[in-house]
């Protein structure tokens, strides 16, 4: 079995989360891709956070009726700061038959480097790389090759449409009153209006 893993904040999960998992899965013939909410990220702080809980449960409600997609609650569930390391290696214990896939932007291929343990990121699982305009492939095998050794038989790339989309610009439109609607699936845009979130002076 081929297994994806896509992390992240998923603050809020939107169509361009979706999309680089689908494509994932379909390019590099993975059987399933999971979401990955991280509980506490070790490089940046969660802007406007409402919780750990309700970011995986938009997770769910995004991934809903794809039977390619679920949602791991692996890092929500270990305590501390979410190492990508250690979620291979519990995946990996978990699922010992199971070829592991990271799945990543380019611009995060470029910093793969300065993460914990990086070497063993690809001993535990392949790399793959979103391609999208502004990161070269060279440049990611130049980048990771000078610091981590020849790592080219690690790393699959797949094409990924531009979505000039983020998390950040969903909750501004959202504290600013403007639709979310096509920018997120419906039931996560139904869930956020229910519960308030993201608005203007909430979460």
């Amino acid at each position: 079995m081929r297994l994806g893993v896509l992390g992240g904040t998923f603050n809020p999960p939107h169509v361009a989360h979706l999309l680089c998992a689908s494509e994932a899965a379909d390019q590099l013939a993975l059987d399933r891709v999971l979401l990955m909410p991280a509980a506490e990220p070790p490089h940046k702080e969660v802007e406007h956070d409402p919780g750990a809980e309700t970011r995986a449960d938009l997770c769910a409600l995004a991934v809903d009726g794809d039977p390619r997609l679920e949602v791991s609650r692996i890092e929500l569930e270990r305590p501390g700061r979410s190492y990508t390391v250690d979620t291979l290696r519990a995946l990996h214990a978990a699922h010992a038959d199971t070829e592991l896939t990271f799945i990543v932007g380019g611009d995060m291929a470029l910093s793969l480097p300065t993460w914990r343990e990086p070497a063993e990121i690809l001993a535990l699982a392949r790399l793959a790389v979103a391609e999208r305009s502004g990161v070269a492939r060279q440049d990611i095998l130049d980048r990771l090759g000078a610091t981590l050794g020849d790592v080219g038989d690690r790393i699959d790339f797949f094409a990924m449409p531009r979505l000039d989309l983020s998390s950040s610009e969903i909750r501004r439109r959202i504290a600013d009153g403007r639709s979310v609607r096509y920018l997120v699936p419906d039931a996560v845009a139904e869930r956020i209006a229910a519960r308030g979130l993201y608005r203007a002076g909430g979460r």
